[in-house]
């Protein structure tokens, strides 16, 4: 909002100052600063809040370390991440841009999920919650909207390189480079291509999955592109949800990886820095950099309050929204091939709550009794078990995840 009437001021009085608001560093920079001061300063009014309403964490006995102490600490703390990146989002970035509209209705969309769970928790007493079939209706339901508007919305596009063999140079738009009579230049598409890691020319494109079925394979893209879009809201979030399981941990990794996204946003839609990684250069994406810094900020000021000992939990308010977040963004900017580098640590906490539920059945039903791979999933609680205090568990998380964000950002020049 602010930026639009920074603007309309700059264009028709010229004040001095305001041309800043055109950057998009200088705008991602008061976002953060912004989220830091809304989580920090507000986050501890909410705790009170919160403690006053009597919101606390139900809290089973499974034995670790530590647990019970946590009984009564505030829930629902996911509302101070919400307004400290909504906020920050709805002030300083473009609101008419496709992409910021997005990323404003997965917020809200996947928050809303969490608050009715976390609300059917707390004040309903019902410790299942929201029954998971409505939860998977959720993300499903977001990860439609996302892919049929990345699909058929007209201003999502991509630019890309095309070659033509013409003699006259006057009906070649933006000429690039001349061979001979071929002349290359450059046209914004729309396209279901995305960038992948390791691979030759780092593009791949959603369509050449169904390439077996011969020609005209090309008109099933969409039913692809969506599947995919869905399938990966659907893990990324639900990992969120499963890695929130102490103190810092979630939240830490989630600004390891909203700073990773941000950087990957701000090259993506730079045409110089595109151009020099030879990566797909997406226009106006740069734009979701105000959103990434909003994020950033956000988390980091509520694990003021979410560090070891923790005073509030983000509950499911806050891990389904991170984890729609990450995975809506990341679609956006065309990396979600990406997705299990950088968001490792998600990763392996869901894949070990799946082996070990699996693996648990399976003996049962062979052997009549049920087997464990680990000690306790998912597995932060199977080193909780083996006797690691969760501060520790924590902090390596952490160092493993700043390495795949290191690794994900060498990947575009790595093939």
């Amino acid at each position: 909002m602010l930026y639009l009437l920074f603007e309309y001021l700059h264009k028709h009085y010229d004040i001095p100052g305001l041309r800043l608001f055109q950057y998009i560093t200088f705008r991602a920079s008061i976002s953060i600063i912004l989220s830091l001061v809304i989580t920090t300063v507000y986050g501890r009014r909410l705790i009170d809040y919160l403690h006053k309403k009597q919101v606390g964490e139900t809290v089973r006995n499974l034995g670790l370390e530590g647990q019970m102490q946590k009984q009564g600490t505030p829930t629902m703390g996911g509302i101070i991440i919400l307004l400290g990146i909504l906020i920050p989002t709805l002030l300083f970035a473009n609101i008419a841009n496709v992409y910021v509209i997005l990323m404003i209705i997965t917020t809200i969309w996947m928050g809303a999920i969490g608050f009715l769970d976390d609300y059917i928790k707390v004040f309903r007493k019902n410790k299942e919650g929201l029954a998971g079939k409505f939860k998977v209706v959720g993300q499903v339901g977001l990860g439609i909207i996302i892919g049929c508007t990345m699909y058929f919305h007209p201003n999502i596009v991509v630019r890309t390189t095309v070659q033509d063999n013409v003699k006259n140079t006057s009906s070649v738009p933006m000429v690039l480079r001349q061979k001979g009579e071929t002349f290359y230049y450059t046209q914004d598409v729309k396209s279901t291509k995305t960038n992948i890691p390791f691979y030759k020319n780092n593009e791949f494109d959603y369509a050449k999955v169904l390439k077996f079925l011969g020609s005209g394979y090309e008109k099933y893209a969409f039913l692809v592109f969506l599947a995919f879009t869905v399938f990966i809201i659907t893990a990324v979030s639900n990992g969120a949800n499963i890695t929130d399981g102490i103190d810092g941990l979630a939240t830490g990794t989630s600004a390891i990886i909203g700073t990773t996204l941000g950087i990957l946003a701000y090259v993506s839609g730079n045409t110089l820095m595109a151009d020099y990684l030879n990566i797909m250069y997406i226009p106006n994406s740069g734009e979701l950099m105000i959103f990434a810094g909003a994020f950033v900020g956000a988390c980091v000021g509520f694990l003021w309050y979410n560090s070891y000992p923790a005073q509030v939990f983000m509950g499911d308010t806050g891990s389904l929204a991170i984890g729609g977040i990450i995975a809506a963004y990341a679609i956006m900017i065309r990396k979600e091939l990406l997705i299990p580098i950088l968001c490792g640590v998600f990763l392996i906490e869901l894949v070990s709550v799946i082996t070990q539920v699996s693996y648990f059945k399976y003996t049962k039903r062979k052997y009549g009794e049920g087997r464990r791979i680990f000690l306790m999933s998912p597995l932060h609680h199977h080193y909780q078990k083996k006797g690691y205090h969760e501060a520790k568990i924590v902090t390596r998380f952490w160092i493993i995840g700043i390495i795949l964000a290191i690794i994900t950002v060498v990947t575009l020049k790595l093939r």
